[in-house]
């Protein structure tokens, strides 16, 4: 009996994009497939205007236990072997091409949404951590066992969690080599919101429906504006705020609506 795909994809008529990993047997370890598959879906929703929103979630008890370390399929890439260079060389270049795709997740002017049940450790929350909004149901956990191997996170793992969660959450996670429950990832700032996990599935629809309905300029402009805003000072941070309204405000749409919304207002005396 064939194997089933590695990753699921279904589009809704609202303009989402389900992406499902789906090695529940594995505990939904990362391989060459899933990652090239997730690829794809990434490039297909970026380049596809009538999608609005990407949903990540999987099937079985665990989100997703990290890299797959039994399929074979890890080839190196730098000639230069077990240097310390060409270690460097192969994580930038390889690891399935994580560390690409994750920059593109981040870089893609349209919001990722991902839905954690059971525990998300390694590659699977370098995923995570490249998304604009994580939510959690009460059994998800976090981790990063590379610790355990006297190792880092390899795949943007130390550089966005601190970014997200900042240095004191980090040396817990990391250097510590301590789990996060779903509670405590809420409080360090890691996911945004907690379900119980029976009603996990249809929050994260109903979330991803209501981000589908936003205005996808105001949606582009604003993820750039946080990025940089976050990497700013205040003075700075407020020039990408002018800059970025400088060109919604000559949206057609914006227009129309502002006019709309002060016509109905001063129709009512309030000015």
């Amino acid at each position: 009996m064939p194997e089933a795909p590695h990753l699921l994809t279904q589009e809704t008529d609202d303009g989402v994009i389900v992406c499902t990993l789906n090695r529940p047997d594995t505990l939904n370890a990362i391989t060459r497939e899933m990652m090239d598959l997730l690829t794809d879906a990434v490039i297909h929703f970026r380049d596809t205007p009538a999608l609005k929103v990407m949903l990540i979630r999987s099937t079985g008890r665990y989100f997703c236990s990290g890299a797959d370390l039994k399929s074979g399929n890890q080839k190196r890439i730098s000639p230069t072997g077990n240097t310390a260079s060409g270690i460097r060389e192969n994580h930038r270049l390889n690891l399935n091409g994580m560390q690409q795709l994750w920059d593109e997740m981040e870089h893609i002017e349209k919001p990722f949404v991902i839905a954690h049940h059971g525990m998300c450790v390694g590659g699977g929350l370098e995923m995570s951590l490249s998304c604009d909004f994580r939510l959690a149901g009460k059994s998800a956990g976090y981790a990063f066992p590379e610790g355990l191997f006297g190792v880092l996170p390899a795949s943007n793992g130390v550089s966005r969690l601190t970014r997200q969660c900042g240095p004191h959450w980090a040396r817990w996670l990391i250097m510590a080599n301590k789990p996060a429950t779903a509670e405590m990832a809420f409080t360090m700032g890691l996911v945004h919101q907690v379900y119980p996990d029976d009603m996990l599935e249809q929050e994260a629809m109903d979330f991803c429906r209501h981000l589908a309905k936003q205005n996808g300029e105001q949606m582009g402009a604003a993820k750039i504006a946080i990025e940089l805003c976050a990497e700013l000072g205040p003075n700075m941070g407020r020039h990408v705020e002018r800059m970025a309204n400088s060109g919604l405000m000559l949206n057609p749409d914006y227009q129309t609506k502002m006019a709309a919304y002060v016509s109905k207002v001063g129709g009512k005396g309030k000015g």
